[in-house]
């Protein structure tokens, strides 16, 4: 065998272990072998200067060609070993973002959120829509058009706030109560009506049961031949719910309230004999949960609803204090400090959504 054919056997072997080659270290080592300095394709290409012409006419193109081939495998094997390594390399570094975040979330659900999420499901299933207003209130639907005259104590600066007067001199309020979402619903829909209307509402008061600024529940029923036995039948079923007992037992008290007339205020039956502990249905305790009455011909009158052809109830509470005595809160001013911990004892898991069938405090 010729020494030519023995240079291009090596070449065709390298050619044939390039695409084998290992990483990109055994890939050069092959291509210095083929086509580098004192590689056997430069040696091939170093005898045709003492070729004569013909033979350079039929070795010249084979060598060339070999250069090609083994520039163009070499490439080939190269972008081959660059795409396995980054495979490699991925696989490796491979997040399954499918998986919950480690450490787990320590986010909670605040205890006035699921209560008034708890009050909201309880209240669909009695078939009362949401409504809600705006938290800066007009003072005619605050209290002109709920029958509160100009001299009632609740007008005052030491009981409500106030903002700016506007630039055709009325005013408006921190709204002290949800009721103003009642005038809205009136004074937009005629009868019948049957919604409830959760909500933050301000008043000056500040102390370990009572807060500037606390959330509220408010119901209305409009329609024709409404009773207060419809109003205690609700309520009723309201509690029985909500403290998740069989069976509930209200108390009637005669009370005031410029909307209402009748108006009364109700007790539920407790039993607080074990110390920091109180239960609703059984006990000879009585505590003060809502007032309510029938609303004031007046407030129907200058809703636009004829007070003679339709009658309704209106009932409230207060969603903090509701809170308070199911969940055992001894203080209604950490409810607002966003204190981590407190919200960690007291919070709710944030898919714990409450419902009737499974359970409102999971």
């Amino acid at each position: 065998m010729s020494d030519i054919d023995e240079k291009q056997k090596r070449i065709d072997e390298i050619l044939v272990a390039i695409p084998t080659a290992r990483d990109e270290r055994e890939l050069e080592n092959l291509r210095i072998q083929a086509i580098g300095k004192k590689g056997a394709n430069t040696e091939l290409l170093s005898m045709l200067g003492s070729m004569s012409i013909e033979e350079r006419k039929h070795y010249g193109p084979r060598f060339n060609a070999n250069t090609a081939n083994v520039t163009s495998a070499v490439s080939l094997r190269k972008g081959q070993l660059a795409e396995e390594a980054m495979n490699a390399r991925l696989a490796s570094e491979r997040i399954d973002v499918t998986l919950p975040p480690r450490p787990e979330p320590r986010g909670t659900i605040h205890p006035v959120s699921q209560v008034l999420d708890e009050v909201t499901a309880i209240f669909a299933d009695l078939g009362f829509a949401v409504a809600e207003g705006p938290d800066i209130e007009f003072d005619d639907y605050n209290f002109t058009k709920l029958n509160i005259p100009p001299d009632h104590p609740a007008r005052q600066m030491h009981d409500t706030f106030y903002v700016a007067r506007q630039a055709d001199g009325s005013q408006h309020v921190l709204r002290t109560h949800t009721s103003p979402v009642q005038v809205r619903t009136m004074l937009k829909k005629k009868p019948p009506i049957r919604i409830v209307a959760p909500g933050r509402t301000y008043r000056v008061d500040s102390d370990a049961t009572h807060s500037p600024m606390f959330h509220q529940y408010e119901g209305l029923v409009v329609d024709e031949n409404i009773s207060l036995g419809h109003l205690k039948w609700v309520l009723e079923e309201f509690y029985k719910a909500f403290f998740e007992v069989d069976s509930v037992e209200l108390r009637a008290r005669p009370s005031y309230f410029p909307f209402t007339e009748p108006s009364v205020e109700w007790d539920l039956r407790c039993d607080r004999s074990v110390q920091g502990q109180i239960k609703f249905g059984t006990g000879n305790d009585w505590l003060e949960l809502a007032g309510s009455g029938m609303v004031h011909p007046r407030v129907l009158s200058m809703c636009g609803i004829d007070p003679k052809r339709y009658s309704g109830f209106a009932f409230g509470g207060g969603v903090d204090r509701l809170a308070m005595l199911k969940y055992g809160i001894p203080d209604i001013r950490p409810f607002f400090e966003s204190d981590l911990r407190w919200l960690k004892h007291f919070g709710f898991a944030a898919l714990d959504v409450p419902t009737l069938d499974g359970g409102l405090s999971r």
